[in-house]
């Protein structure tokens, strides 16, 4: 997808109701610090539209981004931050709860984690969650430039036995920093929400992307 407009639309709270939208809609969700964050910024080539934070935890809200108002990227808050209250945690769960299960257009959840590391207790706990949701989440391997290229493969096969996921399931090594990655999710969102090119946009090269 060549990106014409992006905009933070809305933002939803504990409290806050659920919007309908008749456009579809892909999640990412991730624990605090993962990067969830920068790799929305890239994926739609900005420096800034979703604000990042060297605190974590600090985001509590969802948001909802327009992508050239065909789809929505649905940032959903952090989770596992420890020095949070049990309360917060468990009034984020139940929002993001809420959200799974009122939204009519969510065609997928992309769930990050840090290739650096195996699969949290966390991770496991919030992927196995998805699946019992009724989604069978792509998993976003982030901070690919602090590996060597050596170490990938067998970071791959941690994350996947850690998780314990399929092998058809999909997984997609990523950096903010290179944007290694960046292409190919695009290239699964494209195929989930039926994104085509207009024609006269089809040949040329991606750069907005």
């Amino acid at each position: 997808m060549i990106i014409r407009n992006a905009e933070l639309e809305t933002v939803c709270g504990v409290t806050s109701r659920i919007p309908e939208h008749e456009l579809p809609e892909i999640a990412f969700a991730g624990k605090s610090n993962v990067g969830k964050s920068s790799l929305i910024n890239a994926l739609m080539n900005r420096k800034s539209l979703a604000r990042t934070s060297s605190q974590p935890g600090k985001t509590q809200t969802i948001n909802f981004y327009n992508i050239n108002r065909f789809m929505y990227l649905v940032d959903l808050p952090g989770y596992g931050f420890t020095k949070a209250p049990e309360s917060e945690r468990v009034k984020w769960g139940k929002m993001v709860e809420r959200y799974l299960h009122a939204s009519r257009q969510l065609k997928s959840v992309f769930l990050l984690t840090d290739i650096r590391h195996k699969p949290s207790a966390n991770d496991k706990k919030m992927y196995d969650w998805m699946i019992y949701q009724g989604f069978r989440p792509m998993i976003v391997a982030t901070k690919l430039d602090k590996l060597k290229r050596s170490q990938v493969a067998k970071s791959v096969r941690d994350i996947r036995e850690g998780l314990g996921m399929r092998e058809e399931d999909i997984l997609i090594p990523f950096s903010a920093q290179t944007k290694q990655g960046r292409d190919e999710i695009w290239q699964v969102m494209d195929e989930l929400t039926g994104w085509e090119e207009p024609k006269k946009e089809a040949g040329k090269e991606r750069a907005g992307h």
